[in-house]
């Protein structure tokens, strides 16, 4: 059965989080390429989207494709994208993407999930992020705020965000899967945070369940 606050929480955030330009990717869309929306999306894990903006482009000054990348030494590479944290993982990461993207795709980003997936360093989220941002399609891209928001607002009752996508494709009208991401990315880092939320200045306080909310500003 699908919540009925669904039409109205996401008319009251997509006017408070307009889609458009929100985020580095969500920018990134608007010209999409999908092998610099990749590698951002793999710079983005766990960092600041500020962060990931300075780091992306300083990386794509010096390299814009796979075979670029994979031509940089190593330690040359961490210390390009130092600032973005989990430098030296991510390094081996956009080496080792880089590498099958050239052996195995003919250096293109491939487009369906299913190849995607398949190479190492490339979880469900980047996926799906790479597929929406890059090629247009429809789907959900999951992070951890439109994961927590959800079972917050008592939408869904899921443990992971791979269980939260299944749920959500079947309670979430795909009208608002294209701006579902973003919207709730800013509005996770803005106000409904993981440790005491701004309930006080929400602006869809009255639909939320509040579960699993302790404490609350």
């Amino acid at each position: 059965m699908k919540p009925k606050s669904i039409p109205p929480i996401i008319k009251i955030l997509s006017k408070k989080y307009p889609n458009k330009g929100v985020t580095t990717l969500n920018r990134m869309r608007e010209k999409p390429k999908p092998f610099h929306i990749l590698i951002s999306c793999l710079l983005s894990l766990r960092v600041r989207d500020e962060n990931t903006e300075v780091v992306s482009e300083k990386l794509f000054k010096i390299a814009d494709t796979p075979k670029k990348i994979v031509s940089i030494p190593i330690k040359k590479l961490e210390k390009i994208i130092f600032s973005s944290g989990h430098y030296r993982k991510k390094a081996k990461t956009l080496q080792h993407v880089s590498q099958i993207l050239i052996k195995e795709f003919n250096s293109k980003v491939p487009d369906t999930y299913e190849e995607l997936i398949s190479i190492k360093g490339i979880g469900p989220k980047t996926a799906n992020i790479v597929l929406a941002f890059a090629f247009g399609k429809l789907v959900l891209p999951i992070d951890t705020h439109c994961h927590r928001i959800p079972n917050r607002l008592g939408w869904v009752k899921t443990k992971t965000p791979e269980q939260t996508e299944k749920e959500l494709t079947k309670i979430l009208p795909k009208k608002y899967w294209r701006e579902f991401n973003a919207i709730f990315v800013q509005f996770g880092r803005d106000i409904c945070n993981p440790i005491s939320p701004k309930c006080s200045i929400c602006p869809i306080e009255k639909y939320c369940k509040k579960i699993g909310v302790g404490k609350s500003r």
